[in-house]
């Protein structure tokens, strides 16, 4: 009898016919590693011998039965080929050593549920493998998520977990919001008081801004800067890049608060502001001084340090202009500059830290407003209101990530029910975020190559706990990294039914994890916050 074809997530571009008694792995099963593939060898020891009990002694690779690891570099970039076969064992091909790492996360699919748990629970070890070759490459060079941890701080043990959970999707880039009006994150040496001061607040809002609630209590948290290298060379373990955002000009205010001066402080008293306690945009943003802009070069010289990333995002985001309006340094700038207005300042400032991160060898990216006012020449731009910006950024040769927040901000309800909780924004379900596509049909093939790919956004005001940050990105998260890999057809032919027959399996994978997800028929008791003012709009826009 044919065993059924694997539910395989993301899709994978290609899987043979299976066939029957495939390998087995066992206590006598080795492992040989051959060169590159050292992260993806160290992975399989990790995982599978916690589930397991599989110790995968090194061994030659023409051991009967054995795992073979290797780079080929006829094959894509990240693109793998995992062939199982009873008399030969597993082999792992990889056009690259990220490839061979995620041809290792599909055998861990093949292995069962069982094999996403941290200690042996199967009774009498994994089971046998079916007979088959899988070949695969991802569509998208750029596969993310973005975590804000300014709004609800997540401790460096559940980031570490994020990026584990990231791997096992076949997700490449963790996009991590650090500082915001509601707090500061990440340790700068030579300026202490962005964490001694800006890294907590008071009290927190409850729910929505409009909410009547307060958790009357700190709430804060950063990384210090070892955290920060433990972080980057975790991601780095499992071919994740970590790209930074540390905002500017706006969203701005726990910097001003630590230290004034960077402030509007000949319309303000900045030295009476705090970090913010509420939700929304904050009207305190950074003054347009020569001193603001030395000050953050010394930020982002540290944090080029800790990054190796490409790409540094600087925000750049709701930025608003009424203090620069009111102030007469500001407008002296505008002057001196022949800048026109506070569009072009905005832009002004966003020009200067792409020409200061160009020479150090690193890429700005930034959201869509920096669109406004005049691209910086080597800006690239996450399009989060919607696809005009990206289509915009494209047609003018800029690269672009989209990430629209009618279609992937995860902080948006799953249902219309009045059980969800916390209900932010549009109804954003399973089969919406499976219907999304990246790249607008308007593009020429030419201007579509400018979309490096998509990733979602979980925005934290609603999100006060890992438990929270589970449930409004489990199981879209699933979703958004198959749109990300495979190769689907238009958003209308794909097949979701059989994306949820696939979900069947994938649920006891999630639930090894201990991943609390968003149950298909709705909340748990638990989960829910009655009483909890959100903030839904009704009328969800189409998916382009």
């Amino acid at each position: 009898m044919t065993p059924p074809t694997p539910d395989l997530i993301p899709a994978p571009r290609s899987v043979g016919t299976p066939s029957p008694d495939g390998p087995l792995l066992d206590a006598g099963t080795v492992l040989w590693a051959g060169p590159g593939t050292g992260t993806t060898e160290r992975a399989l020891r990790a995982t599978l011998g916690a589930a397991f009990g599989l110790a995968l002694p090194p061994g030659p690779a023409d051991t009967p039965g054995a795992v073979r690891l290797l780079v080929d570099d006829t094959l894509p970039p990240e693109g793998y080929r995992l062939t199982t076969r009873a008399a030969d064992g597993v082999e792992i091909r990889g056009g690259d050593p990220a490839g061979v790492f995620w041809g290792a996360q599909t055998l861990r699919q093949l292995l069962g549920p069982h094999a996403f748990r941290r200690a042996p629970v199967a009774p009498g070890g994994p089971p046998r493998l079916p007979e088959l070759t899988v070949e695969d490459a991802p569509r998208f060079r750029w596969r993310g998520v973005m975590l804000d941890v300014a709004r609800h701080f997540m401790p460096k043990d559940g980031v570490l977990r994020h990026l584990d959970l990231m791997a096992a999707h076949k997700l490449n880039v963790f996009h991590f919001h650090l500082t915001d009006d509601q707090g500061w994150r990440v340790e700068i040496e030579r300026w202490p008081k962005l964490t001694a001061t800006g890294s907590w607040r008071a009290r927190t809002k409850f729910g929505h801004r409009a909410s009547p609630l307060w958790e009357e209590k700190p709430h804060g948290g950063f990384y210090t800067q070892d955290d920060i290298r433990e972080i980057v060379a975790y991601a780095a373990e499992r071919h994740i890049t970590v790209v930074p955002e540390i905002d500017v000009p706006g969203h701005s205010q726990a910097a001003i608060s630590a230290y004034p001066e960077l402030g509007n402080t000949d319309v303000i008293d900045t030295a009476s502001l705090s970090v913010w306690d509420s939700w929304g945009v904050s009207p305190n943003v950074l003054a347009p001084t020569d001193n603001t802009l030395r000050f953050y070069e010394g930020v982002f010289e540290e944090l080029l340090g800790l990054f190796p990333s490409e790409f540094v995002h600087i925000g750049g985001d709701e930025c608003p202009k009424d203090q620069w309006r009111r102030s007469p340094a500001a407008q002296a700038r505008i002057t001196e500059l022949g800048l026109g207005d506070e569009d072009g300042l905005q832009s002004w400032f966003v020009r200067h830290f792409d020409t200061w991160l160009a020479d150090r060898g690193r890429r700005l990216i930034g959201w869509d407003e920096i669109l406004e006012g005049g691209l910086a020449p080597g800006a690239t731009v996450s399009s989060w209101r919607g696809y005009a910006g990206g289509i915009a950024a494209a047609r003018s040769g800029h690269d672009v990530v989209m990430c629209p927040e009618q279609h992937v901000y995860l902080d948006h309800r799953q249902d219309g029910g009045a059980d969800e909780p916390v209900p932010i924004g549009y109804v954003r379900t399973l089969e919406d975020v499976y219907r999304f596509e990246p790249v607008p049909p308007q593009l020429t093939p030419e201007e579509a190559r400018h979309v490096l790919g998509t990733q979602a956004n979980l925005w934290t005001e609603v999100m006060e706990n890992p438990a929270r940050v589970d449930y409004q990105a489990f199981p879209r998260l699933v979703a958004l990294a198959e749109v990300a890999w495979s190769a689907l057809p238009a958003p209308a032919e794909r097949d979701f039914d059989g994306f949820e027959r696939r979900m069947t399996a994938h649920y006891r994978r999630l639930d090894a994890l201990g991943v609390g997800y968003r149950p298909p028929t709705g909340p748990a008791p638990w989960q829910r916050r009655p009483g909890v003012l959100g903030r839904p709009i009704e009328g969800a826009p189409p998916n382009r």
